[in-house]
């Protein structure tokens, strides 16, 4: 009975003890204010706090991520895209993200997105197609500059989608079509012209030799002679030719 009546009388203390007691995570930290006015910051662990006279906030430290939705811009060269991004950031300073700006996760969204508009309209398509990586640098550390004074370190921001318009598309694949061709043209002359250098070499050789021209005839006929088929080959002697071409020239 004795045990019952202290517990009886302790219980309003022990729960009195707990409305003084707050809890702190380990990824958090606590910004107290005492009277309205900032006093200190917890970190992880329980804490005592005096009701009415002080109250707390806590601020989630983790590395958070930000989806820049999508933003219609024009680029330099006035073709007008739909771009959107992915920021990761975390917080350095609690104390100034809650005393320097409302709702720093909206105010680093915003921020992004009008830094992102900016940064591509100052590029042109190209720039933007093939310096993908080098904007997106220059984009976090625009970003980065302006949220340090809320105590927000960016840690990386990606460009993720660069929507193009149907008709410029089909224009990019028009180009890229056309240079295929054209390649296509000049690789297809390179071999003509190199085919063309060996053939008149091979017919120097040829005339320069005497009786190569007869076994690359023999050679010919022996290739037409493996191949089943109902080809006929007459063979007209080279000398005949030639006597036929002297009757012709006795006749002028």
């Amino acid at each position: 009975m004795p045990a019952f009546g202290f517990l009886v009388l302790a219980l309003p203390a022990i729960i009195l003890l707990l409305t003084f007691i707050r809890q702190v995570n380990q990824y958090e930290r606590g910004i107290v204010f005492t009277m309205g006015k900032y006093s200190k910051t917890w970190e992880g662990g329980w804490h005592m706090l005096i009701p009415v006279f002080q109250t707390l906030q806590k601020v989630d430290i983790r590395i958070r991520a930000v989806d820049v939705p999508d933003q219609e811009t024009i680029t330099k060269d006035n073709i007008p895209i739909h771009i959107n991004a992915v920021l990761y950031f975390k917080i350095s300073n609690a104390e100034k993200s809650v005393i320097e700006v409302e709702n720093y996760y909206y105010a680093v969204s915003q921020l992004a997105q009008i830094t992102m508009r900016n940064s591509v309209g100052e590029v042109t398509l190209n720039e933007l197609l093939s310096n993908k990586q080098q904007i997106s640098e220059r984009i976090k550390e625009q970003v980065d500059h302006t949220s340090e004074e809320w105590g927000i370190d960016v840690q990386s921001l990606e460009l993720k989608d660069i929507v193009l318009p149907e008709s410029l598309k089909r224009t990019i694949a028009k180009v890229a079509e056309a240079e295929r061709e054209k390649q296509a043209v000049i690789i297809n002359s390179e071999g003509e012209l190199a085919a063309s250098e060996n053939i008149s070499k091979a017919a120097k050789m040829l005339a320069s030799t005497p009786g190569a021209l007869h076994l690359r005839t023999l050679q010919s006929i022996n290739d037409l002679s493996s191949d089943a088929s109902n080809t006929t080959v007459w063979m007209v002697p080279v000398e005949a030719l030639r006597a036929l071409e002297g009757i012709a020239n006795m006749g002028k």
